[in-house]
């Protein structure tokens, strides 16, 4: 009945051909009215759209993503740490690494490493500083290769990882801040993102691991959700929502956007506010949902991240928040990236090609032991994670902490308070005898960033980082004696050294003879209504006298409080000592 019924068919539809219309049979040998014979069909000459699934391009994208991070943070590197820790530094790493050693029993072994993990333990200290200057160079040169290639491997990956570490590491007080551990974490996922040795954009026997990809997705929801919850257990203003009322004035280091955003509407103010618990509290959990609401959160938390560039110089962690919201997307939605051209695209076009017709790579002893590889990684982050997700449940939450000594899954957070009012020490000197003289000039220090100059127009410095600006900032809300850095930047100042003085804007003194007394002025600061007497002067600050941060100080007065601490003396050479 079936071979009867087909022979039918196949005789009305010859009739129809004879009878009328030859293309029918033509369409139905693959080709189409008016294509010669052997041309290309014009549906396989149409752009081919990439599908959904896989993750070779958002590879390409989070390797460049990385390098371009690695990049800022060894250029500040390079730029700051001689003055801030090296032979002359504020805070020498030889003299940190030399304590580590004698406290870990005065042998540079796997103990000292465990405690400090840095390749200057293998290095001659005798040259600290051009031993800094050789890891940032280092890591500036491999990360460039990264950023303009798209290709990396384990190799490369583990190398920026341990440069970086080892500079993390000894870097003290000056590398404390939470975006370093974040970054660290970063680079270190980034390591299983990559073939072992292959240089390939698209390296066709190594597809990116889904495991990987979770990795970096697991990380932005911690991120966020740490940010998050800080704040509801911190601040009150955070639940009340009028912590942006503050911020933008009061942050670390304000940027002209961030004084516009200041005199917003409440009712503005409001809306960040909301917007910030839903971002951080509510829009992580879309990751779990399906491809279609991970997109959505990658949206959302790319777009959170760029207004937080925009609105405040907050180094480079803002950028950096916005790598592992990049896994959050596939290859179909990073296509638009890279042109019909890219070589790239065309090498996961034609991969996705084979897939879709059963011809995949035949599974070979690499393509296996790198499935070990992820499963060893998930099994890792997953033990790392216990205490993390311990303490995001805890009512005694911290953040910015590190439960192990490699900082590979870490905990995060930030503004978990907000400060009312803006505080700012301002460094001054003067040529005067005797500092309580009445008619003594007192000139001022102005630093790269921070605020000084009440008619300076705050900067635009992110995703780069001064890091003594910053420091500048928490020193404002403590005293002296909890900061006593900023004594030894008052004796550096005292002596014009050059090291110090290029971590400053303006030096009052230059060219003229050392001060001969140097104090701390605590002023309180805020801005300037727009439309006021005082913005059409040109200010963009008003500030109020608190009273001094501490009193005036000379050389031969902090003799004994360098001696004490086992600072050089500036009066001294490089090299002597008190």
């Amino acid at each position: 009945m079936a071979a009867t019924g087909d022979s039918s068919g196949s005789s009305v539809r010859k009739r129809h051909v004879e009878g009328r219309n030859p293309e029918p049979e033509r369409e139905e040998s693959g080709e189409k009215h008016g294509d010669e014979p052997g041309e290309e069909p014009e549906k396989d000459r149409r752009p081919q759209s990439l599908h959904p699934g896989t993750f070779w391009l958002t590879r390409v994208v989070l390797l460049r993503s990385v390098a371009f991070i690695y990049l800022v943070a060894f250029s500040v590197a390079f730029n700051q740490n001689k003055q801030l820790i090296g032979e002359r530094g504020l805070m020498p790493c030889r003299s940190y690494l030399s304590s580590v050693k004698k406290y870990v029993g005065g042998k540079i072994g796997m103990a000292a490493f465990a405690y400090t993990p840095s390749l200057l333990w293998l290095l001659d200290w005798s040259e600290m500083d051009a031993n800094l200057d050789a890891l940032a160079v280092a890591g500036m040169a491999l990360s460039a290769v990264v950023l303009v290639t798209g290709t990396a491997n384990m190799v490369i990956m583990a190398s920026l990882w341990v440069l970086y570490h080892s500079l993390v590491s000894v870097g003290q007080l000056w590398y404390s801040f939470g975006w370093e551990s974040q970054l660290l974490e970063t680079g270190f996922l980034s390591i299983f993102l990559c073939p072992l040795w292959t240089l390939s954009q698209v390296p066709p026997r190594c597809p990116p691991s889904l495991i990987s990809i979770w990795t970096f997705r697991w990380l932005i929801v911690r991120i966020m959700l740490g940010a998050g919850l800080i704040k509801i257990r911190g601040d009150k203003c955070w639940r009340d929502l009028t912590c942006m009322d503050y911020h933008y004035e009061t942050q670390p280091v304000p940027n002209p956007i961030s004084y516009y955003m200041h005199f917003s509407p409440w009712w503005f103010h409001r809306f960040e506010t909301i917007s910030n618990h839903l971002i951080e509290l509510v829009f992580p959990f879309f990751t779990f949902l399906g491809r279609r609401m991970c997109t959505v959160n990658g949206v959302v938390q790319v777009l959170f991240q760029a207004v937080l560039i925009t609105s405040g110089n907050l180094s480079f962690l803002n950028w950096l928040t916005i790598v592992p919201s990049l896994a959050c997307f596939d290859d179909a939605a990073l296509g638009f990236l890279f042109s019909s051209k890219s070589g790239a695209k065309k090498a996961v076009l034609e991969i996705q090609k084979e897939e879709a017709a059963g011809r995949t790579p035949k599974p070979s002893k690499g393509m296996f032991i790198r499935r070990v590889v992820n499963v060893s990684l998930a099994v890792l982050i997953g033990y790392l994670s216990v205490p993390v997700v311990m303490n995001l449940f805890s009512s005694k939450q911290v953040m910015n902490t590190s439960f192990d000594p490699l900082r590979i899954v870490n905990t995060y957070g930030a503004f978990g308070s907000i400060t009312k009012e803006r505080t700012e020490v301002i460094f001054q000197g003067t040529l005067s005898g005797d500092p309580q003289d009445p008619e003594a000039l007192w000139e001022e220090y102005q630093f790269l960033c921070k605020p000084g100059d009440v008619q300076r127009r705050p900067c635009f410095i992110s995703p780069y980082h001064y890091r003594l600006d910053w420091l500048m900032w928490f020193a404002a809300f403590q005293t002296y004696e909890q900061s006593e850095w900023v004594i030894h930047i008052a004796g550096r100042l005292l002596s014009n050294d050059s090291s110090v003085l290029s971590l400053i804007d303006y030096n009052p003194f230059q060219g003229r003879e050392t001060p001969r007394w140097v104090r701390g002025e605590h002023f309180t600061y805020r801005f300037t209504p727009p439309g006021s007497s005082s913005a059409a002067e040109g200010k963009w600050w008003l500030r109020k006298r608190i009273g001094a941060y501490f009193p005036a100080v000379d050389l031969e007065g902090l003799r004994g409080y360098f001696q004490s601490r086992s600072w050089p003396h500036p009066h001294l050479k490089p090299g002597s000592r008190t």
